[in-house]
């Protein structure tokens, strides 16, 4: 039997089959994936794998094959953070959600986001909740994320998960995609979700008063279709998404607005930091590339040398 994955809780799976059918499937001994990633899950969501029928009358199976995989994000290991942790696979878009008050997500996080989904060459928007809570001050925050995020290449879509009319258009660009829904507690993917797909009732959960941080309330991935095709994964709120096996030279490859510059840098191995004639360092200079992307790239360079 062939399916496709989608839920994982760790030991058991969720498969459909090519008939639509669900099964409970779980791996027996030792798993072969001829993978060059080592990770803490053998299997994830996204992944199409092959299965032995253990019981038909309570559906379940072993899982005994994946196939290959197109693509897969990683983040670092709940459990080991010198170990990978594949979030899933197979996909067409990675979504990053974020809110600027109610709780606040730094841009830091997005950009981790945004480096991980390009280290693994999965296009990525950035979707920004709850635009209806903004006093001034947070609406100037929200269109320099636009203007900044948009310079680099990024869509962004505001939004207000609350009311459908405002998903439109992020509604259109999912449509026909598998999605990876990503960002920290407390933003509203479930209420997103909820509204993109009615009957599906995910629970949700208010930001806690006294911290301004959200709940968890989904504590494994799961992969669910949208009512006009495509399909949607949402995935546990992080508090971080850990670049792990990166190159210090090779970060300035994930900012895009970087990526375009490098070849007139006087150094090959420019870091962008301290070296002269930097190409890099001109263009935020000047406003072409903003600072606040430089400092997140700034930052997470200093991480990769502490890791390293």
């Amino acid at each position: 039997m062939k399916g496709l994955v989608y839920r994982s809780t760790g030991s058991w799976y969720i498969v459909r089959d090519e008939q639509g059918i669900y099964w409970n499937a779980r791996v027996k001994g030792k798993l072969k994936i001829d993978e060059e990633i080592s990770s803490t899950n053998p299997i994830a969501v996204g992944d199409v794998v092959t299965f032995d029928i253990e019981d038909e009358a309570t559906k379940t199976g072993i899982v005994t094959d994946v196939e290959q995989r197109h693509n897969y994000i990683v983040r670092v290991s709940p459990h080991n953070r010198n170990q990978k942790h594949i979030v899933a696979s197979n996909l067409d878009l990675a979504l990053v959600m974020a809110t600027i008050a109610e709780p606040r997500t730094s841009n830091g996080f997005i950009d981790r986001f945004l480096v991980t989904a390009e280290a693994y060459h999965i296009p990525a928007i950035v979707v920004v909740n709850k635009i209806d809570l903004l006093k001034e001050k947070h609406r100037e925050q929200l269109r320099h994320w636009q203007n900044m995020y948009e310079t680099a290449g990024y869509e962004v879509y505001p939004v207000i998960a609350l009311q459908h009319g405002s998903l439109l258009a992020l509604e259109k660009r999912l449509s026909g995609k598998t999605t990876l829904f990503s960002g920290h507690s407390g933003v509203g993917k479930s209420t997103l979700i909820n509204q993109l797909i009615p009957d599906l009732e995910l629970r949700t959960q208010e930001v806690s008063g006294w911290s301004g941080k959200g709940q968890h309330t989904t504590t494994f991935a799961e992969m669910f279709d949208a009512p006009g095709g495509g399909k949607i994964i949402d995935t546990p709120g992080v508090k971080e998404f850990g670049l792990i096996d990166m190159e210090q030279d090779e970060l300035s490859h994930y900012f895009p607005e970087m990526r375009k510059l490098l070849n007139n840098c006087r150094f090959n191995n420019c870091l962008h930091i301290n070296e002269p004639g930097c190409a890099i360092k001109e263009a935020v200079a000047s406003g072409t590339i903003d600072a606040d992307r430089y400092i997140s790239y700034a930052t997470i360079l200093e991480t990769i040398k502490k890791e390293w």
